[in-house]
């Protein structure tokens, strides 16, 4: 890397054993001001089929590993990244906007991910085949072993964007696999930070390549390589749909977002429910694929819920995301923050009640409490990605519950009561992929098995429950008499 006259940052595309200079460079900024925080090196279609041939041979060397190598190669990185922390939640916050605060929270988990994905290499195994259990079998012995798909095309979103990095890159190196990495176009600074930290621990050469660019372009190009064996990705619905359809025979996963909700029963603890809610709908501006979006909250206790929310949310902190003290600072772009302006300004032209905040100021929305929001508006049908939480009431838990599920997504879910046997009901008939009992959809445990039903997507991130989509059985008989 080299720093320009002005002093900005230069970054390189880490591609084979070369960090490679392009002819177009992006600016990339801090979203709280706009003010240019480095300069990155553009990527192309071009760049993406070289990355995929320099992983194809790093991929060579990386099946022969053991997973003793594979694991205390996640090690060294997790033990750098561990040295560089300061230095890479400093990068997160500049690329995202988000408060630095939350950027090291980020950098914390990126390494439970790097553990877990250890964890798992230590452990990958196959199973042993009743073949005799038939007729046919008599005789013979079998067994699986599993072995890495070999190139992994992964693409991330801008919110997160080390540690969903990190939770499919840290299983596909588990598995043996290499990996090309197309991040988003706004947040690319912490993936090359990362290929840094790789090559340091070790890497072959082509063993984690990252090419920049835009979706449409990059990104197709990804999708479509034929050295690619399987695309991971994390964004919209749209590009979702799109990315099936054009991967043809690759294995594909996706994250596709949510608009995640809980529901808050008469006998719930409301000022452990109002904590979580907060901590879940305004973490990150709400910029989370499960930020708490909606709570239905049993009337009987409903002004009440709602007067302990807006308080809660009225001591929020609004400033620059470089001050510790700052808990809630701009969204990715102005661009967003009008998107999510509009929203809730339908919203309250269609009846909604805005309760406390939802102003905007540039790319900054101020964090906000709706109530009676109408069930067909776009804030309640869409994913939200803002700093706004809509409150309505119900009557019965069934009519919650069907509140719950009336909307394309499903993510993640909660329930807060103390009756266990309504909250295990409850949990059997939402429809989403993680239910949370008395916690708020935002939870996530970095090795659980995490992922959606219906336009959510399809397949389960968490290094145990992603390795098993980066790798294949093989199965292995042999005649024993």
């Amino acid at each position: 890397m080299a720093v320009l006259e002005q002093g900005l940052q230069d970054y390189l595309l880490p591609i084979g054993d070369e960090w490679v200079r392009t002819e177009k460079i992006d600016t990339i900024r801090l979203p709280y001001d706009g003010s240019p925080v480095a300069t990155v090196a553009q990527g192309d279609p071009a760049l993406v089929h070289r990355a995929a041939r320099a992983a194809r041979q790093a991929a060579a060397v990386l099946e022969n590993w053991s997973n003793f190598e594979r694991a205390e190669f996640l090690d060294r990185i997790a033990a750098l990244l561990r040295r560089d922390h300061a230095a890479v939640a400093c990068l997160i916050s500049l690329e995202t906007g988000k408060p630095i605060s939350e950027a090291r929270v980020e950098v914390d988990r990126g390494l439970q991910t790097l553990l877990a994905s250890s964890i798992v290499a230590r452990g990958l195994h196959g199973e042993v085949v009743p073949i005799d259990g038939a007729a046919i079998g008599a005789g013979r012995m079998a067994m699986t072993i599993r072995q890495p798909l070999g190139v992994i095309g992964i693409i991330t979103p801008f919110n997160v964007p080390l540690n969903l990095a990190l939770h499919k890159l840290g299983p596909a190196l588990a598995g043996g696999n290499a990996v090309v990495h197309k991040p988003s176009e706004q947040t690319p600074l912490s993936a090359l930070k990362l290929a840094e930290l790789i090559r340091e621990a070790g890497a072959p050469a082509g063993t984690y390549n990252v090419v920049t660019g835009l979706g449409e372009t990059v990104g197709r190009a990804l999708v479509e390589c034929p050295e690619i064996d399987m695309i991971t990705f994390t964004g919209s619905v749209e590009t979702g749909r799109a990315i099936r359809a054009r991967a043809g025979l690759k294995k594909v996963t996706l994250e596709l977002g949510g608009n995640s909700a809980v529901i808050i029963e008469p006998d719930a603890d409301l000022d452990a429910a109002v904590t979580r809610v907060v901590q879940g709908g305004y973490g990150f501006s709400g910029q989370i694929c499960i930020s708490v979006q909606r709570v239905y909250v049993h009337q009987s206790v409903a002004t009440e819920f709602r007067g302990k929310l807006v308080a809660a949310v009225e001591k929020l902190r609004v400033g620059h995301p470089g001050e510790d003290s700052t808990q809630i600072a701009s969204l990715i772009s102005e661009q967003a923050a009008r998107r999510v302006e509009s929203w809730t300004q339908e919203a309250a032209h269609a009846g909604a009640k805005v309760l406390t905040g939802g102003n905007r100021t540039n790319s900054t929305i101020h964090p906000g409490v709706l109530a009676d929001v109408p069930e067909d508006s776009a804030f309640m049908k869409n994913e939200l990605f803002g700093p706004l939480v809509a409150v309505n009431g119900y009557d019965n838990l069934d009519d919650a519950i069907r509140l719950v599920n009336g909307t394309p997504y499903g993510l993640q879910a909660g329930i807060y009561t103390q009756h266990l046997q309504r909250a295990f009901q409850a949990a059997r008939k939402l429809r989403a992929g993680g239910i949370l009992i008395n916690d708020v959809p935002t939870f996530r445990a970095d090795h659980m098995p995490y992922g959606g039903t219906k336009n959510s997507g399809l397949g389960r991130e968490g290094p145990r429950y992603a390795i098993e989509e980066m790798t294949e059985p093989k199965l292995i008989c042999w005649r024993v008499g």
